[in-house]
């Protein structure tokens, strides 16, 4: 985060997260999605550590999503825990014709990406897309962990993320599971930036 922030900004937020209390020790991380420019990142960051200084401005312990990254922090040293507290849920409001296929594919493809984030990546992320039996429609996958789990540990909150989509998203052309650690995204149209 230093090449993110310039050292003012950096301590005032970290500051701010610790109060005056030396003893208290903060830990904090931001997970770019792995599709994004390194100025994009640094945009989302920025605006992620404005927001979450105003929303929750004497928490000791915070999360926050965008579409571009995700920041948290807390007084407690999480690095390399699967977060399973923070998890966000967003679908798609239109529904596919044949739900049952369609959400076995999605399992397949999102699986297939869960296995190359956690052991094919230094980036534990991996994106891809697959054609659906329906014709002309493909799916669209990505997924991607923290960097501080492990590629056990990240498959593992994938495959978290994974099943929960059927139970919340159950038919719907997309959805995303954004957490702590992990996020899980597919849609039937391109997201992935180039």
């Amino acid at each position: 985060m230093s090449n993110s922030w310039s050292q003012e900004d950096h301590a005032e937020f970290l500051r701010r997260i610790a109060g005056q209390n030396n003893l208290d020790r903060p830990y904090g991380l931001v997970l770019c999605r792995g599709d994004v420019s390194s100025s994009d990142c640094r945009t989302c960051a920025v605006i992620a550590a404005r927001e979450i200084r105003k929303s929750c401005p004497n928490s000791k312990r915070a999360i926050i999503a965008y579409d571009n990254c995700l920041l948290k922090y807390s007084d407690n040293d999480f690095f390399g825990q699967i977060d399973e507290e923070n998890k966000f849920y967003l679908w798609n409001v239109n529904n596919v014709s044949n739900p049952v296929l369609f959400t076995e594919k999605t399992i397949e493809l999102l699986s297939q990406l869960a296995t190359k984030a956690s052991y094919n990546s230094t980036k534990l992320y991996a994106a891809g897309e697959m054609d659906l039996p329906e014709g002309s429609t493909k799916l669209y996958g990505m997924t991607h962990c923290t960097r501080d789990l492990s590629s056990a540990d990240c498959k593992k909150c994938l495959d978290g993320a994974i099943r929960d989509l059927p139970r919340v998203a159950y038919g719907k052309a997309g959805a995303r599971v954004v957490g702590g650690s992990c996020m899980a995204i597919y849609e039937i149209y391109p997201f992935v930036k180039a």
